[in-house]
Order: structure tokens, then C-alpha cells, then sequence
């Protein structure tokens, strides 16, 4: 389907704005979760229930003096949480929001890029945003950075592996239905409507495998040893200040926005209302409200769970997720093949 110029850059307008909305919405959702769930008290008085605190929070970075620190790359330096921003950014490109929809007389996609190779642009786009957080830890001339960078870039290439196979197993799954030999995640969100079971229910153990490998990329506890402040000061951001500073902070939610969105996309059958497909027409709706009831999945274990050891995180994805997750893609290529 080939949408025109027009079409094009108001669909990506729409969903620029509406991930980036959802971003201060989300801080202050978790800030009030946190402090509920841990008897505290959160955001409370800017506005009523502190419900104006992120404006708060954007307008002191907006005017906070940015720092650079001396004999730093300046190009280098701006660039890294840019390039960390952007690339979170274009992965929710290519997630489907919904069906189809006419607009001034032609039918688009409720997705910006519907490309037949999804998958393969969402892995390779979160790769690249792994360079965003290592160049701002080398390029602060901060040894405390350098190390919350390689700690990070480790950390996110060791868990990619386990992403990709849980991935695997999906695209096998998905060669029974409409998404034969296809990468595009509208065929996947088709081969569930057309099979009646989502894939959640045929490959637990990828779903399982997925979201903790989710928790690693966007850096979120009990895996956020890029940013352990009692060991790192603050990690791969520590000589960023105002806006720059914001941006990885923003890099990081819509991070955890987009990865919910694949979730929700490759396991739940995406903009589908369950089992009921005469209600598609609502399938924005029903995707949001399955988004977050995954984001509110990564609020509930930062605001519990203790933060892992640099080693036992290591040890946790390439001894445990990354074995696990290599023989639940061959026992489900087994098991197609053998149905088949």
C-alpha cells in the first residue's frame, strides 16, 4: 500500500506526537505508582495531585545551563543522546496502532512505515541506539562514564541475542498463517487474527524470553547498571546537564513504550480487541490500553525489585536466557515442521 507524500508526514507527525505526549505522562504514572506502591509520597504540589510536575520538570531543563565539561568533542558529545532519542523514536515507526483507515479519499495503514522487514528494522534500529549510550560515556572524558557506556553496551548486545531468538521462534509460529515468510509485523498481528490464537498462548516461554530481555535493552531494574548511581555517579550520563540529559531520559521511556508496543504486537495480536474482530474499528483503543498495561508491568518491578550485580547479570543472559532461548526456537521449528 503506497500512501502519498501528504499522507506519509502527517502519520508520522501524529505518532511523533503521540509517543512523545505520552512521555511526561508516563514519568508522573510512575513517580505516583512508585511512591504508592512503596508508601511514600510522590509529585504533590505543582498543580492538583502534582499533575503538572513533568511541565515543571521540562521547563527547569529547558532553562538549566548545559555544561560541558572541558576537552570533550563537542559535535561528538551533542550528538549522543540525539542519536539516542532518534533511534528510540523510529522504532514505533513501524508498529501498527491499527487497521486500516481512509483518509481524504485514501486507504492507509494506521502504521508510518509498514515495511515487509519490521523485524529486522526494529533489532537493527535498537542496536544503533546502543551507540547513542556508549559514545555519551566516551565522549564526556569521564572515566565513570566510560564505564556506565561499556557496562551499557555490553549489557544491551548480550541481551539482543536473546531478543532476536525469542523473535525467531515468533516468525516460525508465524509461517503457519497469513505471515508466511514475511518479517512485517502487520502479516504476524494477521497470522494470529487468522489462526484465533495469539502467539503468547503457542510460545510462552518467547514471551517470557522477550519482555526480560525488554527490561535489559531499555535499561530498566533490576538491569539498569548502566546508570548505578552508589557505583557509577550516575553512569553513561553523569557530565550531561539540561536538555542533553533529558534526552537519554526520554530515549529510555520511549524505549520502554516501544518494546511494550512489540509485545503487545508480536504475542497479543496487536490493535485486535480479543476474539471479537468486529470491533477493529476501536483498535487504536485497544492497543493503548494493552500498551500499558505492559509499561505498567516495568513501573511495578523498578518500584520493587532490587538492582542485580554486574556479574550475575552477565551470567543471567549468556548462561541462562540465551541457552534457554536457543532451544525454545529449535523445539518450536520441531514442532512446526512436525504438525506441518
Amino acid at each position: 500500500m503506497t500512501d502519498p507524500l501528504w499522507i506519509s508526514l502527517v502519520k508520522a507527525v501524529a505518532v511523533f506526537a503521540f509517543t512523545l505526549t505520552l512521555v511526561p505522562l508516563l514519568v508522573l504514572a510512575e513517580r505516583r505508582i512508585s511512591a504508592w506502591m512503596q508508601y511514600r509520597v510522590g509529585p504533590n504540589r505543582v498543580g492538583p495531585f502534582g499533575t503538572m510536575q513533568p511541565l515543571a520538570d521540562l521547563v527547569k531543563m529547558l532553562f538549566k545551563e548545559e555544561l560541558r565539561p572541558a576537552g570533550v568533542p563537542a559535535f561528538l558529545f551533542g550528538a549522543a543522546p540525539a542519536i539516542a532519542a532518534i533511534c528510540s523514536l523510529f522504532m514505533m515507526a513501524v508498529v501498527p496502532l491499527g487497521g486500516t483507515l481512509e483518509v481524504g479519499g485514501h486507504s492507509t495503514r494506521m502504521v508510518v512505515a509498514d515495511v515487509d522487514v519490521g523485524v529486522l528494522a526494529v533489532l537493527a534500529t535498537s542496536s544503533l541506539g546502543v551507540y547513542g549510550i556508549t559514545l555519551g560515556g566516551w565522549a564526556s572524558n569521564s572515566k565513570y562514564s566510560l564505564l556506565g557506556g561499556l557496562r551499557s553496551s555490553a549489557q544491551m548486545i548480550s541481551y539482543e541475542l536473546t531478543m532476536g531468538l525469542s523473535l525467531l521462534s515468533v516468525l516460525v509460529l508465524c509461517t503457519k498463517g497469513n505471515g508466511f515468510g514475511s518479517l512485517s509485523l502487520s502479516d504476524i498481528i494477521a497470522a494470529q487474527a487468522s489462526s484465533g490464537v495469539w502467539n503468547v498462548v503457542k510460545c510462552p516461554l518467547g514471551f517470557l524470553l522477550f519482555t526480560t530481555a525488554a527490561f535489559a535493552e531499555t535499561n530498566r531494574l533490576p538491569f539498569d547498571l548502566p546508570e548505578a548511581e552508589p557505583e557509577l555517579v550516575g553512569g553513561y550520563h553523569t557530565e550531561y546537564s539540561g536538555m542533553r540529559w533529558g534526552l537519554f531520559q526520554a530515549a529510555e521511556y520511549v524505549n520502554m513504550l516501544t518494546l511494550s508496543g512489540l509485545v503487545v504486537t508480536l504475542f497479543f495480536d496487536g490493535y485486535h480487541f480479543p476474539w471479537v474482530h468486529s470491533l477493529d474499528a476501536f483498535g487504536p483503543i485497544w492497543f493503548v490500553l494493552k500498551l500499558f498495561f505492559f509499561v505498567s508491568l516495568f513501573i511495578w518491578l523498578r518500584a520493587t525489585q532490587p538492582r542485580l550485580r554486574y556479574d550475575q547479570l552477565m551470567r543471567f543472559g549468556w548462561k541462562v536466557l540465551l541457552p534457554v532461548a536457543t532451544v525454545n526456537a529449535l523445539v518450536t521449528a520441531f514442532l512446526v515442521v512436525l504438525i506441518k
